[in-house]
């Protein structure tokens, strides 16, 4: 049987005999897009194209990382756990000490069998420390740490539990102002039986844009920030207000302290370091640490057996990709050889069966 064949039904506009369409038509709309006539491109994968790329990729990343991982085994690294959980450890006594408490001091000694020739990094690390948990990551109040001053007296409702204390707000607020690492370490150099203290800079520990864009000091009729900051109260593990971080320097008190906003910085991982001072290289003829006996002073403040945690000072030299990291140059020494392997392997096969007759007759 014959059929009819009206155009506006398949443009989606049915007709009926009786009066106008009552529907709207779905039919998407005459363009490249809507109806896929975009140009397009699809690679042909040949022989000729698979098998230098494989090559090439594995020529190019095996070298590139057997460079990197000679980079980062240049790297000079010194690592020292204080934590104290030992009992023969000079720390022992301190591992139970309290936040609120009093402080406790121990010297932990130790020996350099290389030099540190550049500029020394020093950190402090914290194992079990999850920084990254949402709740904290979001406990604070980005517009009280820039120096607003309604936010200094009034602090975001997502410093909570750590926004008032008694009738007094906190500044700064929040879980992870209030649970600022507050260790104090100092290096000693041994000579001849007599400790001779190694310089720590204190400042450039922070990122640029955080020193001089995020983190702002509130501004007043007085450069006292005593006076600036009255009416409000410390955070509740903390031994002094924000105002005493470090008084004998303006630059680096308060809300702009660099050991305060390297702790805002939070981690991605719950092991980490932080960096906590540097040892800059003042005489081109000598190394910045010289082989030899140190030891290590550490004002004992901050417990982590609460929670399982472990501290470490780590010293370490840079290079031009950064600190110690073998991880990248093995990943691309292993896929370097990963790609030049199955080239080998793709070859061999191409060679051996692909000048092979595929024109075979075929049975009628």
């Amino acid at each position: 049987m014959a059929m009819n064949y009206n155009a506006k039904e398949e443009d989606g506009h049915p007709t009926s005999g009786v009066g106008p369409t009552l529907g709207k038509s779905k039919k998407p709309d005459n363009t490249a897009f809507k109806q896929q006539r975009l140009p397009a491109w699809q690679p042909i994968l040949t022989a000729g194209t698979v098998l230098p790329a494989f090559f090439i990729i594995g020529t190019l990343f095996i070298p590139i990382g057997i460079g990197i991982f000679v980079t980062s085994n240049n790297i000079r690294e010194f690592e020292i756990d204080y934590t104290g959980i030992d009992p023969s450890s000079p720390c022992y006594k301190c591992s139970n000490v309290t936040l609120n408490g009093p402080s406790c001091n121990c010297t932990i000694n130790f020996t350099l069998d290389y030099a540190f020739e550049s500029n020394v990094f020093m950190y402090y690390g914290l194992s079990n420390f999850y920084q990254n948990h949402r709740r904290y990551v979001k406990s604070r109040d980005d517009s009280q740490l820039n120096g607003d001053k309604s936010s200094l007296t009034n602090p975001s409702k997502e410093c909570e539990p750590y926004r008032i204390n008694g009738s007094k707000p906190i500044a700064p607020c929040g879980a992870i102002a209030n649970s600022m690492f507050s260790d104090k370490l100092s290096l000693f150099q041994i000579v001849n039986g007599v400790e001779k203290k190694i310089q720590l800079t204190k400042k450039g520990i922070a990122w640029w844009t955080d020193k001089n864009v995020k983190f702002k000091n509130p501004t007043g009729n007085t450069s006292n920030l005593e006076a600036i900051f009255s009416g409000t109260t410390k955070p509740i593990n903390w031994k002094k207000p924000v105002y005493e971080l470090d008084p004998s320097d303006l630059e680096n008190n308060g809300f702009i302290n660099e050991d305060f906003i390297v702790w805002m910085r939070t981690a991605a991982l719950p092991t980490f370091r932080k960096l906590y001072r540097l040892i800059e290289k003042t005489d081109a003829t000598y190394p910045a640490l010289e082989p030899g006996n140190y030891s290590l002073h550490i004002e004992y403040n901050y417990p982590v057996l609460s929670f399982d945690g472990r501290k470490r000072m780590i010293l370490s030299t840079i290079s031009w990709m950064g600190g110690k990291n073998p991880f990248l140059g093995i990943a691309y020494i292993t896929v370097g050889s990963i790609c030049f392997f199955l080239g080998v392997v793709l070859f061999i096969i191409h060679h051996k069966y692909g000048n092979r007759n595929n024109s075979a007759d075929i049975p009628n």
